[in-house]
């Protein structure tokens, strides 16, 4: 049994992080980025339109979330990680050696969509509903990338299922250790979680409009707060808590109240409504 335990002591990370056809280089993270944006993007459009909204508005909505996400994601990333790109400013553009910031991204394809949406009257909350299962999907397999390579992992773990990271890649506090937390894992089923919690509730109908985002904003930000407390490629931490952690921990705060205020103000618009029919 002894080969058994030997299999099984860690995750083994991806010999390289690309592969070629042709000339033509192809990373593996912004192909699963890709992909997870392609899915992402599938979902909320068939979501939006069994809401009744206009393909071509909702398609022009998501089309510039996903550029402006993309551009604040590598912004907010970048602005917290200036001396990695000392000496090599071009390297701001390489997204593909990894490096965005998800709250970055959703921050700016959130207020893009509303832009796009309020100038064409659309209805905002029933595309963030329409996106709510459609993000967290994106997110799951996004994170496939960041195994390829070989970042985005905890502290040093000795799990079975513990991540096997090159030397190069290790903080050089953990240089002697070999095996990490895998934390793009756990990050990768917390948001198919998120998603399949979220499909639950809204075939239930009980949230008021819009709050099923609201409710991912909450579960995402959860699961986020608690891997930052076991992640080790941050730069800045306060009280112990890592900058997107404080992210993460003000999102569910604001999401819930927020999400509790419009549920009972529909609550109290409902009964008035009930009142005036008596």
């Amino acid at each position: 049994m002894h080969w058994l335990a030997a299999v099984v002591a860690y995750i083994p990370s991806p010999p390289s992080d690309r592969f070629h056809v042709g000339p033509v280089r192809v990373t593996y993270y912004g192909l699963f980025v890709a992909a997870g944006l392609a899915l992402g993007f599938w979902v909320t459009m068939r979501r939006w339109r069994a809401r009744g909204g206009d393909p071509a508005l909702g398609e022009r909505a998501a089309i510039w979330a996903c550029v402006a996400g993309f551009v604040g994601a590598r912004v907010a990333y970048v602005s917290t990680h200036l001396g990695e790109f000392s000496g090599d400013w071009l390297g701001v553009f390489a997204i593909w050696r990894g490096g965005i910031a998800i709250y970055g991204g959703i921050t700016a394809g959130a207020l893009c969509a509303v832009l796009v949406l309020r100038r064409s009257g659309g209805d905002v909350w029933a595309f963030g509903d329409s996106a709510a299962v459609g993000l967290p999907l994106a997110q799951a397999v996004g994170r496939l990338g960041n195994w390829f390579n070989q970042e985005l992992f905890g502290t040093p773990s000795a799990l079975p299922w513990a991540l096997q990271i090159a030397p190069e890649h290790r903080p050089a506090a953990f240089a002697q250790s070999a095996t990490f937390h895998p934390t793009f894992l756990y990050e990768l089923i917390w948001s198919l979680a998120v998603a399949g919690i979220l499909v639950l509730v809204d075939r239930r109908r009980r949230l008021v409009e819009g709050n099923l985002f609201v409710a991912y904003v909450a579960l995402y930000g959860t699961g986020r707060f608690l891997l930052e407390l076991i992640r080790t490629d941050t730069t800045w931490r306060l009280l112990g808590v890592s900058r997107n952690g404080w992210v993460a921990a003000a999102s569910v705060v604001g999401a819930v109240a927020v999400g509790v205020i419009r549920q009972r103000r529909n609550r109290s618009v409902d009964e008035a409504v009930y009142r005036r029919s008596l």
